[in-house]
């Protein structure tokens, strides 16, 4: 709202004074005409006497029409006044038409030359299946001028006594808008918005534009301004995952931030004239550079998949009492992100200032952990792979073991056990593994980390991925190679650790992991990008004989003989393929590992004979088993997720397995 302000210009003729000399006097008489005697000299009109002097003419004495000689000289002078202003008048004219001239056109056409800004509309989120996960669509900001409404209504008020006075409209406006709004804002809030000392207000922003049209016809002195809203129809739904955007509708967080610059596209702008009423003079627009409208991304996650091991997964963290839990699911040909979930999360629908609790990091990514015995994957494929031993070759193991001068124990007690190789890892037994780390050697160990991508981030696309820590060889000190084995001194995310199990679930060939898979705009797809390059890890023989193994930890025995560490992973109709992991935690007051807090994990492959899912567990420090049972076991969340997912995409049961051994006695 802009005031015009006038200033007016008086200028009152001022009356000149009483002229000296010319005031009404007794003359003397003429000389040659007064009365002459003795004495008198001829022309001065006085006597020798010293009587009165006379004084000569035009001295005092009146002169022959004196009052029209008053008028005139009083003209004149008026006169000369108006000639004079019509002369600064015209000069002022002369210059403002010459040497004014140019600037005052300039600062005219610049009031009325107006650039608008077209915004880009922010590119889509969706799906594998193009279902959206986050979009763009138009709203309204409600705006109010307190200090300008309030004159108005004042002035009206003054003029009709009828209309209501600036209190009682206030309150109808504050009322009848948090009415219109369901009354999420209250009436009070608007109140003392509506009466505060701002030039300029929002009542409420992301209103819909049906809602702020019935607003703004009830309540004219309410402003209506276009804006774009982002919405989350999942609310939580991979929140996580896809992130948030601020008011100004830029990523904050999560996907949002990282893809920023090609969801936000780039803004346009066009330039025309308008009048005096606000509105675009006919013909005038020009300099137009239209936007460019964001591009739409498809990413590898599908919603159902999301929402159900998102559900579960909040389950086991209440049930299992433990301090945070996460999933990954990963497509065990592509190496795709089907699903990405933590216990904690927040929700996108809602303003972050109205969630103080909501986690907004994604774990699955940014929090590695030591592993535990899940890492005994790479002693297992190293062992088979350099030819080292066989499924099915016996080992004399022993309850512990010295290496480099530090002892190793198993879980449990027990003499020397003839564990074949199948069953060291379904047992999971640190000496065994231990036994044949030494066989494999420093060397080729750390260079088979390496190949499961342990140490390097995967380059999946998220924000602020870790890639964990693995030191280098050269770091090694003498206690190292008895704990890297058995998944102790290194860290690793939750997607690396899945995508380890990827790797043998694909014969071998570990694809990095990735979740975006295309780019849309204007009709065009591209992908998103570049496929990553595949990494042969081992054999393809290795990789199916060291699937075949870990069948064993999911084994069930009623004798408790031939039974693996993992039995509540197991899947009713269907192989699998897996393994259990406990990692003693650092307790931060002594720098040394926790002997009461535990990482419980499990990776597994589902189905082990044609592998379609690779599927990751881990649980902070539980005190029960995921599924509230006893024991400390992320096996029944595998089991459970792994479950859902084969029935609902239909995969055929498998065939009836030959059961492993993995005690010779």
């Amino acid at each position: 709202m802009t005031r015009a302000t006038f200033e007016r210009l008086g200028h009152g003729p001022s009356r000149p004074g009483r002229r000296p000399g010319h005031g009404p006097s007794g003359p003397g008489p003429r000389p040659g005409h007064g009365p002459s005697g003795p004495g008198l000299r001829p022309g001065r009109g006085s006597s020798a006497a010293g009587g009165p002097r006379g004084r000569g003419p035009g001295k005092g004495g009146p002169r022959k029409g004196g009052g029209l000689h008053s008028f005139g000289f009083r003209t004149r002078v008026a006169g000369v006044v108006v000639l004079l202003v019509v002369l600064a008048v015209a000069a002022k004219m002369i210059v403002v038409h010459t040497v004014q001239a140019g600037s005052i056109s300039a600062e005219a056409a610049q009031q009325r030359e107006y650039t608008q800004v077209l915004t880009a509309k922010r590119g889509s989120i969706l799906d594998r299946n193009g279902r959206p996960l986050a979009y763009t669509d138009e709203a309204r900001s409600l705006t109010f001028l307190p200090k300008a409404v309030r004159k108005s209504i004042e002035e009206e008020h003054r003029k009709n006594a009828e209309l209501p006075g600036v209190d009682e409209r206030l309150k109808e406006i504050a009322k009848g808008v948090s009415v219109a709004l369901g009354g999420s804002i209250s009436e009070e809030d608007l109140l003392g918005k509506v009466t505060g000392d701002e030039p300029f207000v929002y009542l409420a922003r992301a209103v819909s534009p049906d809602v702020a049209k019935r607003i703004t016809e009830e309540f004219p002195e309410v402003g209506a301004d276009p804006e774009s809203i982002r919405l989350y129809p999942g609310g939580s739904l991979a929140a996580n995952v896809i992130g948030d955007v601020n008011y100004d509708g830029n990523g904050l967080i999560g996907l949002e931030a990282s893809l920023d610059a090609i969801l936000s596209g780039s803004d346009g702008s066009r330039t025309y004239d308008r009048g005096s009423d606000g509105a675009i003079i006919p013909g005038s627009t020009r300099n137009v550079h239209p936007a460019i409208n964001g591009s739409t991304v498809r990413l590898t996650l599908d919603s159902d998949t999301q929402w159900f091991v998102q559900s579960q997964v909040i389950k086991a963290k209440q049930a299992s009492g433990a301090r945070a839990a996460s999933a990954v699911v990963l497509d065990a040909k592509t190496g795709e992100v089907l699903a990405m979930a933590n216990d904690g999360t927040f929700n996108a629908s809602l303003p972050l200032s109205d969630q103080p609790k909501a986690e907004l990091g994604n774990p699955s990514v940014t929090s590695p952990f030591e592993p535990g015995s899940v890492n005994k994957l790479v002693a297992a494929s190293a062992a088979i792979e350099y030819g080292l031993t066989r499924p099915d070759t016996v080992h004399q193991v022993p309850g512990s073991i010295q290496m480099s001068g530090v002892t190793v124990r198993d879980a449990w007690p027990h003499g020397v056990e003839p564990y074949t190789t199948t069953g060291i890892f379904g047992k999971s037994s640190n000496v065994g593994t231990l036994m044949l780390a030494k066989r494999i050697g420093e060397e080729r160990f750390a260079d088979m980390l390496k190949r499961f991508g342990l140490g390097q981030r995967t380059g999946v696309g998220l924000p602020a991925e870790s890639a964990g820590e693995v030191p280098a060889l050269s770091q090694w000190s003498g206690g190292s190679f008895a704990n890297l084995p058995i998944g102790q001194g290194l860290s690793m995310t939750l997607l690396q650790m899945t995508a380890m199990y990827q790797a043998i679930a694909n014969d071998g060939l570990r694809v990095p992991p990735r979740i975006l898979v295309s780019e849309e705009r204007d009709g065009s797809t591209r992908e998103g990008r570049a496929r990553p390059e595949p990494v042969r890890v081992v054999s393809e023989q290795t990789a199916r004989t060291v699937r075949d193994m870990f069948r064993s930890v999911v084994q069930d025995d009623p004798m408790g003989v031939q039974m693996g560490t993992g039995t509540k992973a197991a899947v009713s109709g269907y192989q699998v393929s897996g393994k259990t992991g406990t990692a003693q935690q650092v307790d931060p007051s002594c720098g040394c590992y926790s002997n009461s807090r535990y990482n419980i994990t499990f990776a597994g492959i589902a189905p082990a004979d044609a592998p379609r899912y690779v599927i990751g567990i881990m649980l902070d420090n539980p005190r029960r088993s995921s599924d509230g049972s006893g024991g400390q076991s992320a096996g029944p969340l595998f089991s459970t997720i792994a479950s859902w997912m084969l029935q609902r995409a239909q995969v055929p049961l498998s065939a009836p397995a030959p059961r492993l051994t993995l005690t010779a006695n």
